[in-house]
């Protein structure tokens, strides 16, 4: 008599195989972590949209000084957004020379409605020297995402 079928032996060891295969990808592959370095890049890309922004706003204005009906450029890290105690930088850069205000893909507390309606999660300031340098806080991985120019 020919029996057909697999006996449980076969299956647990199948089983154990895949578990196998399984663990070896996620620890190569690391899905999690490619996910956060693209988050990185789009951070990166962020600032660089807005330090564009910032510097055809300074060619136009003539002076070379930022125009902003929000005043100058902070001297201390200060978060881009429309709230109290934020930069808000957005009324100056939307809609001439950026789209949409960019903010931080991970941040809870980042979002974009509208120029009077934001939170980038992205910080700028100004040196004595009048270096603007922006960056990201809420970088992972480790990383520090900033631009300086």
């Amino acid at each position: 008599m020919e029996r057909r079928g697999l006996t449980l032996i076969e299956i647990v060891v199948v089983i154990a195989i895949i578990a196998i295969l399984m663990g070896v990808y996620f620890l190569v592959a690391n899905p999690a972590g490619q996910l956060a370095g693209a988050r990185n890049n789009r951070r990166s890309t962020d600032l660089q949209a807005i330090m564009l922004g910032i510097k055809q706003n300074i060619a136009d204005q003539g002076t070379g000084q930022f125009g902003c009906t929000s005043g100058s450029i902070p001297t201390t890290a200060t978060i881009m957004g429309s709230g109290a105690g934020k930069y808000n930088i957005a009324p100056c850069l939307v809609p001439t020379y950026l789209s949409v205000m960019p903010y931080d893909p991970s941040a809870s507390s980042s979002y974009y409605n509208s120029v009077s309606d934001y939170n980038t999660g992205y910080s700028i300031l100004i040196n004595a020297s009048g270096t603007v340098t922006l960056a990201a806080p809420s970088a992972e991985l480790g990383k520090t995402v900033n631009l300086s120019r």
